[in-house]
């Protein structure tokens, strides 16, 4: 696991096509703004409807 630190409003890039965003940090609690295109799905691990070893290819789960 990559673990990185961030301040408000930067960005994390993955590949040359999703890019992370620190929108707001509050107490124990930050949201992310998530730019992809629109063929990868992107899920929050608790209502993601598959887990890592079954999905298909392209699909990206985020554990937030």
């Amino acid at each position: 696991m990559l673990v990185l630190s961030r301040k408000l409003g930067e960005k994390i890039l993955i590949g040359d096509s999703i890019v992370l965003t620190v929108v707001k940090i509050d107490r124990n609690q930050i949201r992310l703004g998530i730019e992809a295109p629109s063929d990868i799905a992107i899920y929050r691990e608790e209502i993601a409807p598959i887990r890592d070893g079954d999905k298909l290819p392209g699909e990206v789960i985020v554990s937030l």
